[in-house]
């Protein structure tokens, strides 16, 4: 394994956060705040609770990871657009580096930053609510396993997207609906049961239900049942990044 070459891909990455901090970090917190203070104020006001959290802390687990989900994707996917853009990724495959070695590199520091941000979003929201974690190693290991599997989701975004409208088109049109219909601003236990069935076939429940779960012990679905539909899609992700460096799919032509 070269540890060195991952080193100097994470790096590089890392640095290109700290050029942007006001877009990578700033913008997503604030972001973040006014989706809590809107609807945090507006609904809040009129749901006083649900299964006995407040609902200013309920949507807390839901906004966190909403901002994780998109900003996993959408760092991994510049990460490795950006290289290909420029030209620079036949330099980085001509280089005595393996695909196991580049995929680190990238992935480790997509989920790296996605992290971060996702504790100072949890640490933000505390300001407001008053909040609780259940299961500080869980909400962690949820935090963790999410970052990593929606930057590898976000690696091959960024290897098929032909321009950077394809790059915002999955953050935007596809993982935002998906959260926001996903359990964030509401239990799915509300919904008739038609609608309850038809949300099981939304991935995202599973990973809010979970993150929610390690703060307030209360989720829609099993503990269980969350972690082994994330680890399910990491395993669909790490598949398709193989098939990719494998076949050369839009690296090679």
């Amino acid at each position: 394994m070269n540890y060195r070459a991952i080193w100097a891909i994470y790096v590089f990455e890392m640095a290109r956060t700290g050029r942007t901090l006001l877009q990578s970090i700033v913008a997503p917190v604030i972001s973040t705040s006014l989706y809590f203070v809107v609807f945090g104020a507006a609904i809040g006001t009129r749901i006083a609770e649900i299964d006995g959290v407040s609902y200013g802390a309920f949507i807390v687990p839901g906004l966190a990871m909403l901002m994780l989900l998109t900003q996993s994707v959408t760092n991994a996917s510049f990460g490795i657009y950006f290289p290909r853009f420029t030209g620079a990724i036949y330099e980085i495959l001509s280089a005595p580096v393996s695909y196991l070695e580049i995929v680190t590199g990238y992935v480790g520091a997509a989920a790296t930053k996605s992290v971060i941000l996702g504790l100072i979003i949890v640490a933000t929201a505390g300001l407001f609510v008053p909040l609780r974690i259940a299961h500080p190693a869980w909400m962690l290991a949820f935090l963790l396993l999410t970052a990593v599997t929606f930057s590898l989701f976000g690696f091959i975004i960024g290897i098929w997207a032909d321009g950077f409208e394809q790059l915002q088109f999955v953050p935007l049109l596809v993982i935002t609906p998906l959260t926001f219909l996903g359990g964030t601003f509401y239990s799915i236990s509300v919904l008739p049961p038609f609608w309850q069935t038809v949300t099981l076939f939304n991935p995202v429940v599973y990973l809010v239900s979970g993150f929610r779960w390690s703060f307030y012990e209360i989720a829609d679905v099993h503990v269980g049942i969350s972690l082994a539909m994330t680890g399910l899609f990491l395993a669909a992700c790490l598949a398709a990044v193989w098939w990719i460096f494998k076949t050369g799919y839009r690296l090679k032509t």
